[in-house]
């Protein structure tokens, strides 16, 4: 069990490894393609200069993908921790998916977007819900403006949403706890490395990631079925 003090503060990240448990497949789990496209090929603001048609397209069938999904048992601990921590918890997820709110969370932070929201890719309107499905010769979505119509997601070569709240949570925290991470993709995989020795950085997932030395502790399992355990007791 994870001893969590009534003085902790809780910093939480979620990797792909999680939504994984619940039918979404990794982009290694794939091999890196999507119809002999790499992602970089689909999921780049180079993409989308060069055919916006094709990315929509991509992200219409990761729209299906996790529309079919449901929250795992790590989901549901995660979001029973929140009602127990409040404020002293800040989950923060790599993943688009949308899953930690269908379990119940109520402030996740998104690094990498949303996968069922959308924004402009010209105007300063803010992300809006938008779960529609591209498929051609379907016309391209465009705003009010007359923008194209964007996925609300982090693509390759783009900067993370909400750094400065991420930095300033991961100050603070005295534990943090990695669940599903790959410990390759930045800026995600130095989180641990910022914690120093002034707390306890925990490993959950079911094979070690890249950055496994810098956790002071471990547990290879899935989480869904480990984590229940680890939080509740």
């Amino acid at each position: 069990m994870i001893a969590i003090s009534d003085t902790d503060r809780v910093f939480v990240l979620t990797g792909a490894g999680m939504s994984a448990e619940s039918g979404i497949p990794t982009f290694r789990d794939s091999g890196g393609l999507w119809r002999n496209y790499t992602f970089e090929e689909v999921a780049s603001p180079e993409a989308w200069r060069r055919d916006p048609a094709l990315v929509w397209e991509f992200y219409s069938m990761r729209r299906r993908v996790a529309s079919q999904a449901e929250p795992n048992l790590a989901h549901l601990a995660l979001a029973r921790l929140e009602r127990r921590l409040r404020d002293r918890l800040f989950v923060c997820t790599q993943n688009v998916d949308g899953l930690h709110e269908q379990a119940g969370s109520q402030q996740v932070i998104h690094m990498h977007g949303e996968l069922f929201k959308s924004r402009c890719d010209t105007c300063r309107r803010p992300p809006f819900p938008y779960t529609q499905l591209y498929e051609p010769p379907t016309p391209l979505p465009r705003c009010e403006c007359n923008g194209r119509i964007r996925p609300h997601i982090c693509w390759f070569g783009e900067m993370p949403f909400h750094l400065n709240r991420i930095s300033r949570a991961l100050q603070e925290a005295t534990v943090f706890l990695a669940i599903g991470t790959s410990g390759v993709v930045e800026p995600a995989a130095s989180f641990v490395a910022s914690m120093g020795r002034r707390s306890r950085t925990i490993y959950v997932g079911p094979e070690p990631p890249a950055n496994i030395s810098l956790f002071s502790e471990s547990y290879f399992a899935k989480a869904g079925e480990i984590l229940p355990v680890l939080l509740d007791g």
